[in-house]
């Protein structure tokens, strides 16, 4: 069982960093590996809808998108972490996860997917909700925790005066581990759900 956690902050040892800190120490007690790649520090394009991933299996930009993939391919779950700039998300985190879940091809339905945000006063839902829809179209169950995953403070360590915040993150974990732990049990008792061949439609009339 393991969870590859992305940490979205240009900080290496920030805010973000500390509340993802919070899920390591319970995944550690629950019998989970986890794995943090700091991917807010690295220079990473956008999607140039390119479609070479279609024909090659990775993305054109050999860069650290195409190092998380294998990784992400394992991995029974992902947490997907972010300070919150203008009520959004970090925008190398947003290439990152653009690329990441459109260059790769394999089948992404029951890993768990989890989202949080940091900041320093608003806009964290906002951005919380933006990450989550990665996993709502990959068809991830997505972990909760006792309210929205967010936490709050801008200078380095502040986010430790938030107790609440912090026992959001740690929820989070335990419902997240939980959650892995039974989609693995669901899958070996009763397999993965039938799906359809899918279906595209769009409005151009």
């Amino acid at each position: 069982m393991k969870v590859l956690l992305l940490n979205g902050s240009p900080h290496a040892s920030g805010n973000t960093a500390l509340a993802l800190a919070q899920m390591e120490d319970v995944f550690l007690q629950e019998g989970v590996k986890s794995e943090v790649i700091h991917v807010g520090n690295q220079a990473v394009r956008g999607c140039v809808a390119c479609y070479r991933c279609a024909k090659t299996g990775k993305c054109v930009f050999d860069d650290i998108v195409n190092k998380i993939a294998p990784k992400f391919r394992r991995a029974n779950g992902l947490v997907v972490a972010s300070p919150v700039y203008y009520a959004s998300a970090n925008s190398t985190l947003m290439a990152v996860l653009d690329r990441l879940f459109f260059s790769t091809r394999f089948d992404k339905s029951m890993k768990v997917g989890a989202a949080l945000t940091v900041g320093r006063r608003g806009g964290l839902s906002t951005a919380f909700d933006q990450l989550n829809k990665y996993f709502m179209i990959s068809g991830m169950p997505i972990a909760t925790g006792q309210y929205w995953n967010c936490a709050h403070g801008q200078k380095p360590g502040e986010i430790l005066q938030d107790e609440e915040g912090l026992q959001i993150m740690r929820t989070l974990a335990r419902n997240m581990a939980f959650l892995m732990k039974s989609v693995a049990l669901g899958k070996e008792a009763y397999g993965v759900p039938e799906r359809e061949d899918f279906i595209a439609t769009n409005f151009v009339r």
